[in-house]
This record gives C-alpha cells, structure tokens and sequence, in this order.
C-alpha cells in the first residue's frame, strides 16, 4: 500500500531514544554552571561541552548510521513491494551509486545535528546569563528559562528525530526513484488531526521531484522536508497513470 512509503516509526523512536540520552546529560552539564539567572564559569562550561561534543562523534557516527540503515531498509521494501521492475532496477550500480551517496550526506547532517547539541545548548545558557545581566528586571523570568534547561534541550532532540527520519526516507525516497527514472510523486499525508492545514491541502497533489512545491503557507518543499512534517512522497512509476500512487494494492 501507499503508506508503505512512510517513514519508519520504528527509526524515529530508536533515534528520539538515542538523542534523548545525550540531550539529558548535555542539560545536566550545563545546569552544573547555572546558579539562578547567573552562570558560574560560562568559558569553562563551553570547554566542557565542545570536548564533550568531541568525545560523542564516533558514538554519533555509530547512531546516525543505524538511523540511516533502518530508514532506507524499509524505504527499500516499499520500493520492492510496489514494482518488481523497480526492485529489479535497484539492485543495478546507478542505484547502488545514488543510495551510497545519499546515505553518506544523511550520516554526515547526523552527525553534525547530534554534535551540535551540547553547543547550542551552552549557547542558549550563555545567551540568557548576559540578558540577566543587562537587564536585572528579568533576572527571575531568565532564571526560570534557564531551569528549563532539559526540557529545552530534549525537545530539541525530539524535534531532530522526528524531522531528520522524514528527511532520511524523503531523500532515499528520490535517490530509488531517480535510479528507476521517476519523475513524479503524488503527495500523502498520515491524515490525522495533527496535520498541518497547508500540509492536508497538498494530499494527493501530483509534483516533479526536482520542482517541489510552494504550500499556502509560503513554504517550499517536497513532503517530509519540512520541520515536524510525517507526510510522504509516494514516486508514480512508469507505466502508471498520474494521480494513480493512492490506488495501489486496491486490487489485491
């Protein structure tokens, strides 16, 4: 079926999980330095989290590739579900090639993301100290911001997981599609109560992949591209009749 082309839940969960971990002990690092609205040694504080940003890439390097293998894994299996001309095609060195290629960028943006957590993190801290400090109004509204330190950090990391695997799935989607020559997805979403309005207007729509689409909220992106978005590109293959992806396995 066409939901088949939906990222994997079981991914987002295991990166979230993973990124979760990190994100709490980088908030426990960064609370160590903050005393209401002050920081004790905000230089010294950084110091920690860059070694500590240093320490997490082969950990980081680990985590982004099983995130990457698991996505494409099932990516793979909706491919070979829909066509077995398509699961032919991408066993040939053009696909093999393309998905290489896309997965390599993917575990590299991973990394970098999973990195960046223990930076922005102590940025964000030394970002609300210097406030307190040029304005001691605010000093406990900023106090309380900065006790919000974890929560902050792990929404970060749930925000990361959730749009870094639909970004994963989008991108392999358009590698398989590319190497079986597709040019055209039509658009699905997970069609529930939290999806965007300018995200529910899209379903069904028919797009190019090298010419994604505007949505009314002047947005520009094909599905899955966009921060928290679960929407999906479901590729039309040749032979099949634009706008025909949602009928798949009606038949059976």
């Amino acid at each position: 079926m066409a939901r088949t082309f939906a990222s994997s839940k079981a991914a987002e969960r295991n990166f979230q999980k993973a990124l979760k971990r990190v994100a709490r002990i980088v908030a426990g690092m960064v609370q160590t330095h903050i005393h209401g609205s002050r920081l004790s040694d905000g230089e010294q504080m950084m110091r920690l989290l860059r070694e500590y940003a240093k320490v997490l890439t082969p950990w980081a390097t680990r985590v982004a590739h099983d995130m990457v293998d698991d996505v494409a894994r099932t990516n793979r299996k909706a491919f070979e579900r829909r066509s077995r001309t398509a699961g032919m095609a991408l066993r040939g060195p053009l696909a093999a090639s393309l998905e290489g290629q896309t997965a390599r960028m993917l575990q590299h943006r991973q990394v970098e993301l999973i990195t960046s957590l223990p930076i922005q993190a102590g940025e964000r801290a030394q970002r609300l100290a210097q406030q307190a400090q040029h304005d001691g109004t605010r000093a406990a509204e900023i106090a309380e911001q900065l006790a919000q330190t974890e929560q902050v950090t792990v929404s970060r990391a749930t925000l990361i997981a959730r749009t870094e695997v639909a970004k994963a799935n989008a991108a392999l989607t358009q590698a398989r599609a590319e190497a079986v020559g597709a040019t055209h997805y039509q658009w699905e979403t997970v069609e529930d109560a939290d999806t965007r309005d300018t995200h529910a207007a899209m379903q069904g729509t028919v797009h190019r992949f090298d010419t994604p689409p505007t949505l009314g909220d002047g947005m520009t992106g094909n599905p899955g591209e966009f921060p928290n978005c679960r929407c999906f590109a479901v590729p039309i293959l040749h032979g099949e009749p634009m706008g025909a992806a949602s009928l798949e396995g009606q038949a059976a």
